[in-house]
């Protein structure tokens, strides 16, 4: 084990992205003793950042490929673009779902060859799609008579999957079929006109809402997907050979919960398909749990019994993730300055207090009612769990650049 352990900490070492790059090496229990360290070398700035565990991608890529070892893990570019994370998920053998020209040329330029990428928008810029054509990106998803047209113009030798809309996404954290995926009445006229415009669909793709909890809703996607395969034979298409189960895992026993529907569903649905390859457009699985955010305290008020804290990070930058993505966060104290000998504040009397972010906007309130201990300014407050749609979606309102944000990188033997 310890070997394999090397062999994996070693070629992530040298992935694009990582390569060239200080990665610290810390035991299992390492974190805080980082964050510390990190903190005390930029001790003037005191900006806030991130540390990327490799260890927990690496784990998590493992972890994917025993568990569903049929489904190709194909890494949504959006959820976090961090170079880091991108060029060690292609070292560890993932592929990459893309949504826009910009986010095509950042995985390119990792060196991961334009066959690795899908470009999963159901509705591009008529450029962004010239682009892929010109860089040889040839699979897409579509959900519209109209983006076949776009299609055609285009990029007409691209291979294409009907985008369809699973039946129920609506426990997901955030439900994406009133926006995307065509209905079943609309799936025949579909396949009709992609057979007129001579345009190839080679599968089908559904995604039943990023951040899912309700695991079931894979099985009646994948029985949905059965049908639009059997409607392509019926129309003399060609016989389909991709099927993409989309997105909507999260790491730990939802993710257990979610194999244990998929797999089986494949199996009653899918049993013997002569040449199907199966793919998935995961992102805050990779992502979410190997980041966290170290944010400094800027500002105190002390009202009665209730302690107010301002943090140089808020809801218009990282903890958008509050707003946009209904993510429910954590954190604990770094009293790296007030309480050196107690940095965690283990058995301190706590307050209820309000941490506020760093803008002018009064729904910049990060936590409300949330226990800690009493923090002086210039102590810290780390967020877990911070690597899903956090840094990608923030902003420079009142400039405050998320943008900015550094990402130091470790390595944590979790053996």
């Amino acid at each position: 084990m310890g070997s394999i352990t090397r062999n994996l900490q070693g070629v992530l070492l040298g992935a694009p992205g990582v390569t060239g790059k200080r990665v610290t090496t810390l035991p299992k229990t390492g974190l805080t003793d980082f964050m510390r360290s990190v903190i005390s070398k930029e001790k003037e700035t005191k900006e806030p950042f991130y540390v990327l565990d490799l260890g927990v991608v690496s784990a998590l890529f493992d972890k994917w490929t025993r568990t569903l070892p049929m489904v190709c893990p194909f890494y949504a570019v959006k959820c976090n673009p961090e170079p880091a994370l991108l060029g060690s998920l292609a070292a560890l053998g993932s592929n990459f779902d893309c949504a826009s020209q910009a986010e095509i040329e950042l995985v390119l330029s990792l060196g991961v060859s334009p066959d690795r990428i899908i470009y999963a928008n159901p509705c591009k810029p008529g450029s962004h799609i010239k682009y892929a054509a010109s860089v040889g990106v040839n699979l897409t998803t579509f959900d519209s008579k109209e983006e076949l047209d776009k299609i055609q113009k285009w990029h007409p030798k691209c291979a294409l999957l009907i985008r369809i809309k699973a039946l129920d996404d609506s426990i997901a954290r955030c439900p994406l079929g009133s926006k995307y995926g065509a209905l079943p009445e609309e799936v025949t006229p579909l396949l009709e006109a992609a057979q007129t415009a001579r345009l190839n669909v080679v599968g089908v793709s559904f995604h039943i809402g990023s951040g899912a909890t309700y695991s079931q809703a894979y099985e009646g996607a994948i029985a949905s997907t059965k049908s639009v395969f059997e409607a392509a034979v019926r129309l003399g298409m060609p016989r389909m050979t991709i099927l993409n189960i989309g997105g909507g895992f999260t790491a730990g026993s939802l993710f257990d919960e979610a194999a244990t529907t998929i797999k089986p569903a494949l199996q009653a649905y899918f049993p013997n398909e002569p040449g199907l390859t199966i793919i998935s457009e995961p992102g805050r699985f990779f992502a979410e749990s190997p980041f966290t955010l170290a944010t400094n305290v800027i500002g105190k008020r002390v009202r009665g019994e209730l302690r107010e804290y301002w943090i140089n990070d808020g809801i218009s930058g990282s903890l958008n993730c509050i707003l946009n993505d209904h993510a429910t966060i954590t954190c604990t104290p770094l009293a790296c300055n007030s309480n050196s000998a107690n940095p965690t504040c283990k058995g301190e009397r706590s307050y209820s207090s309000t941490v506020f972010g760093p803008t002018c906007d009064a729904l910049d309130t990060v936590l409300t009612g949330h226990q800690l201990p009493e923090l002086q300014v210039d102590d810290w407050l780390v967020f877990p769990n911070m690597g899903a749609y956090t840094a990608a979606a923030g902003s420079s309102f009142n400039g405050f650049n998320t943008a900015a944000i550094l990402t130091y990188l470790s390595y944590s033997n979790l053996s």
